[in-house]
């Protein structure tokens, strides 16, 4: 179904607009939950695979809880960038379907299979890669073996978690999040049961962790094309008959989704990097620092799910040719994605000495130290809900407008300038750190959670100025 279903109070050609009896103009509130809904089930979906990721590996180790909690942001930066076609699935999708350019749309999905498909001996050559990757960081060498073993299944078979991003993309950028519902619900659940038998089952460890996930991916692939290249689809879309290599197509999504991949790939390398220091710090407060990541997901992955309704809603907007409405209805957006987040933040930090126990081994000695300091966490990532918020809705509204290379230029210097350096400073003490040219202040884990506190706040009100300046409004793709 489209986005809009409401009769003759919304005005034709336009996405969540509705025209009251005075004729005038309004956000259609529940236009837009009607489409943020099912993208926030499926975020919902996420959440329990990542938590149950989480469970499993919890109850290998503390040390493979750290080590996991080391290359996790890693792997999604190698997956960003080797995969940055398939970023800019959704915004073209969205941008034909508003311009009723239905083909369009169908050959957005198919273009990025195809690019994919072509990075797939890098993905293997990084996953391949992990002993370089990790040396330099310095880990205990029990937590590099275990993040080396988790490191090669997940990366190495990334190729399919790409493809399968494409395939969203599509569904959400024509207004059919149902059907990446279906196929993320399909995946978590398979990834359960994988996880159960790969890891103690078979004896596989913390790899059989990343080899769940893999195959899991492989198999919502499969339903995604499936539903596809289903009649609905091909008769509107005539995706069966769009799939044929198109190198100029390509050419156009590789420099339109190369940027949009890098953004959130330049966030999430200084979280890793951030990450890894608090592994290196010590397993207490590596542990404590990937529970409270993954915890908090229950806030991100939902208002990332309403975030990826702004890039669907504007995309539309300006392929509908009215741009003035895409700022308006983006804008409504951004403030739902940081209202959610900011009250759900508080909720966990009230809920984590309850909640955090559950994902540690009873019999690890570790355990209890780890989430003490978890519960203290969760209240400074509870201070920075409301900015990721607009930091979340922000950027996906400007990628529904194909503005991608600004903000990726505004992200670069504030994570790696600014938010890296702060949380070195800030976690380690005189002789425990990298490098001894910073100040060490060495506060600790806490003292990391302190620079993300201030590095969130900076990106979200940084990403919210640039979608308030309407620079977007004058590009044209």
């Amino acid at each position: 179904m489209d986005i809009v279903t409401q009769p003759a109070a919304v005005a034709p050609g336009l996405p969540a607009r509705r025209i009251d009896a005075a004729g005038r103009a309004h956000v259609d509130q529940r236009a837009v939950l009607a489409l943020a809904l099912p993208l926030m089930a499926n975020s919902a979906v996420q959440i329990v695979l990542n938590l149950t990721d989480m469970w499993f590996i919890g109850h290998i180790s503390t040390k493979a809880l750290a080590a996991v909690g080391a290359v996790q942001w890693l792997v999604l930066v190698v997956v960003l960038v080797l995969g940055g076609v398939v970023a800019a699935v959704q915004t073209v999708a969205a941008q034909s379907q508003g311009a009723r350019r239905y083909k369009r749309a169908a050959q957005a999905a198919w273009t990025a299979l195809w690019g994919t498909l072509c990075a797939v001996p890098l993905f293997v050559a990084a996953g391949a890669s992990s002993h370089i990757i990790l040396a330099p960081f310095g880990f205990d060498p029990e937590i590099e073996r275990l993040a080396s073993a988790f490191w090669f299944p997940r990366v190495a078979g990334a190729s399919f978690g790409a493809a399968v991003w494409a395939m969203l993309g599509f569904f959400n950028g024509v207004g059919r999040p149902g059907m990446t519902l279906l196929v993320s619900g399909v995946t978590a659940v398979a990834n359960v049961a994988f996880n159960q038998l790969f890891i103690f089952s078979l004896g596989w460890g913390i790899a059989g962790s990343g080899w769940a996930t893999t195959v899991a991916q492989a198999l919502g692939l499969l339903l995604a094309l499936t539903i596809f290249l289903g009649a609905d689809y091909r008769a509107r879309y005539k995706s069966h008959l769009t799939w044929k290599p198109h190198a100029g197509r390509l050419g156009e999504q590789v420099r339109l989704g190369l940027p949009m991949g890098l953004l959130p790939a330049a966030d999430l390398l200084g979280y890793s990097i951030f990450q890894m220091m608090q592994v290196r710090l010590g397993t207490v407060g590596g542990a404590a620092t990937q529970m409270v990541m993954i915890l908090t997901s229950v806030a991100y992955m939902p208002g990332f799910g309403i975030a990826l309704a702004g890039t669907t809603l504007v995309g539309q907007s300006i392929g509908a040719g009215d741009r003035d409405w895409a700022m308006r209805v983006g804008t409504r957006v951004i403030f739902l994605a940081a209202l959610y987040m900011g009250g759900i933040g508080v909720l966990l930090a009230l809920a984590g000495p309850w909640i955090l126990p559950f994902f540690t081994g009873a019999r690890d000695a570790e355990a209890a130290a780890a989430v003490a300091l978890g519960t203290q966490l969760l209240w400074l990532a509870a201070g920075y809900q409301f900015f990721d918020g607009l930091n979340l809705g922000s950027s996906m509204c400007l990628r529904g407008a194909g503005d991608a290379i600004v903000p990726v230029v505004l992200v670069l210097p504030v994570s790696w300038l600014v938010f890296v350096p702060l949380a070195h400073s800030l976690t380690f003490a005189p002789g425990q750190g990298w490098v001894d040219f910073l100040p060490q202040f060495g506060w600790g884990a806490l003292g990391g959670w302190v620079a993300v506190l201030f590095y969130v706040i900076m990106l979200g009100t940084t990403l919210f100025l640039r979608w308030r300046s309407a620079a977007w409004q004058k590009i044209r793709l």
